[in-house]
Order: structure tokens, then C-alpha cells, then sequence
């Protein structure tokens, strides 16, 4: 059995603020030990948030130009670590997932930042991507 879609970008989101806060090893995020999911016994299930992981961060330096040139009058680094996570997963899939429809991974940042964001995280980004996406 595997995570679902949603799921994994919950999984994928949660890694890439670890990652970006507490300097975790990759490795250990990637094998999803951290998880409690008994029903997930097969190493393949965590495929699509570890694809999602990776991608974000071997496209990281391109994935951040994006956002930054998005950016009204802030500055990337001056971001929460959630936000930047949400929108860095969002824009990996903007360019770099075709088969998901821009509507759909902005939707599903919005509720990543309404689940796990400040109060004004989802208005944050939902503009952002939006403006991403408008772009492209």
C-alpha cells in the first residue's frame, strides 16, 4: 500500500521544513522512519513524496529565483519556514509536474498553509502561485 497524493504532499512538506529548519539528513527523511504509518510496509509506498522531496531540492537554486521574482517587496529568506516550504513544493510542481493541473496544486497549497500556516499563510500563498502561475 502507498500513501496517497495528499498525503504524500503532507509527508513531502513536513521533510522540506525539517530539512530547511533543523538541517535534518536527508536520508533519514527519505526512509519516512519518523512516520507512524503501520499500514505503509512497503519501502515503494512513500515513492511520491520522496519524488517530491528530491525534486525540490535538486531544483532548489531555480525553484527559489521563481519564488523570490514573485516576491512584493519580501525577500525568500524573510520567509517562515512553512510558507517557504508550501511554496517551494508548489512551484516544483508548477514546473516541473506537468500531469498536475495548476489548479490543483494551488489548492492543495492553500490547504497545506491553511492546515499548517499562520492565519494569513493561505492569502500568502495563493497569491504567490498565482502569480506564478500567470506568469507561466
Amino acid at each position: 500500500m502507498s500513501v496517497g497524493r495528499r498525503r504524500g504532499r503532507i509527508l513531502a512538506f513536513q521533510a522540506l521544513v525539517a530539512w530547511d529548519v533543523g538541517g535534518a539528513v536527508l536520508d533519514d527523511l527519505l526512509n519516512f522512519s519518523w512516520q507512524n504509518e503501520d499500514s505503509i510496509k512497503d519501502p515503494n509506498g512513500y515513492l511520491f513524496p520522496k519524488m517530491m522531496v528530491l525534486g525540490t531540492i535538486e531544483n532548489i537554486t531555480e525553484i527559489d529565483k521563481v519564488i523570490q521574482e514573485n516576491l512584493d517587496n519580501w525577500v525568500i529568506d524573510r520567509l517562515n519556514s512553512v510558507d517557504k516550504a508550501i511554496l517551494r513544493l508548489s512551484v516544483y510542481s508548477l514546473i516541473y509536474q506537468k500531469d498536475t493541473p495548476p489548479p490543483i496544486v494551488i489548492d492543495e497549497a492553500i490547504n497545506l498553509a491553511k492546515d499548517f500556516g499562520t492565519d494569513d499563510s493561505y492569502k500568502f500563498v495563493n497569491a504567490v502561485l498565482d502569480s506564478i502561475k500567470n506568469k507561466s
